[in-house]
């Protein structure tokens, strides 16, 4: 039998918020973000096996809302904003932490969905200087970049999730001038076809999404208030009955360990953060 153990290792060399994460080789990396002066940060951190933490070379920009999602031998950093400034720039590093900075997005902007299916790191919808954009870019594991077939439908603030061989991107924003959310969901298979299975039941925006095994699951998020629906696909891209978190809220974290898909932590309601972890095993 196995079991979970909570650690507190070196803590990030700067706090912050908005920032990304995501692993390469034997390390997972945290980069950019805003720390408590509202200032922008370019800083990376890194932990190795042993929960070593080191500092590799920063990012080239400082920025927030940055997106990041891995393929081959490197974890992609891109996109975000500073100062209602907004960024193409991708940085990637390699499995010694080296930084390198492949071709830049097609088009700057911040909130985008990304995950990886296959060959690829995708780079979905988000927000640019004006509107929002359907494009999505691909990385592929020389870092070469193409742009296939644009999202179904223009948004931000998607959920994205992997299972099996199709890349995920639900719900989102459609709007800057109104809190229009969408339940529409875009499939990009290894050929980076894009499907469009069934839509969600509900309008969301700001939900999050997590790969599990053959699963991927979007759960939380906004309509017009926060909810606990989470809705599942299969990697053949099917709906399948839609779960619920066990309390309504938004900005939750998502991530997954073996059989297990966890939701942690958000806004609850009106009520302020909450501290709650769901999880949902696959059986």
């Amino acid at each position: 039998n196995s079991s979970l153990t909570r650690s507190t290792p070196t803590a990030l060399s700067k706090a912050r918020d908005d920032l990304a994460a995501t692993s390469v080789g034997s390390y997972a990396l945290f980069a950019g973000g805003r720390d408590a002066s509202k200032s922008y940060v370019n800083t990376v951190d890194a932990y190795n096996t042993s929960l070593t933490r080191s500092t590799p070379t920063a990012l080239t920009v400082a920025r927030e809302r940055l997106a990041a999602a891995s393929v081959g031998d490197y974890a992609l950093f891109g996109g975000g904003m500073a100062s209602s400034i907004y960024s193409a720039v991708v940085d990637a590093y390699n499995k010694s932490l080296t930084r390198s900075t492949p071709t830049t997005l097609s088009v700057a902007r911040t909130g985008m969905g990304a995950t990886t299916v296959g060959g690829y790191a995708l780079f979905a919808g988000g927000s640019p200087s004006s509107g929002y954009s359907d494009v999505v870019d691909a990385y592929n594991t020389s870092l070469t970049r193409s742009t296939p077939t644009a999202l179904s439908q223009i948004r931000s603030s998607m959920g994205a999730a992997t299972a099996g061989n199709n890349a995920i991107f639900a719900g989102g924003i459609t709007s800057k001038t109104s809190s229009l959310a969408s339940r529409t969901v875009d499939a990009y298979n290894e050929s980076l076809t894009r499907i469009v299975p069934t839509e969600m039941e509900d309008h969301r925006h700001g939900l999050s999404g997590v790969s599990s095994g053959h699963y991927a699951l979007f759960g939380g998020g906004m309509p017009t208030g926060f909810a606990a629906l989470v809705f599942v696909y299969n990697a053949e891209l099917t709906k399948l009955a839609t779960r619920t978190l066990s309390s309504d809220r938004n900005n939750i974290a998502a991530t997954a360990v073996g059989r297990y898909a966890l939701f942690g932590a958000g806004d609850y309601k009106s009520d302020g953060s909450d501290n709650v972890v769901d999880v949902f095993t696959e059986v």
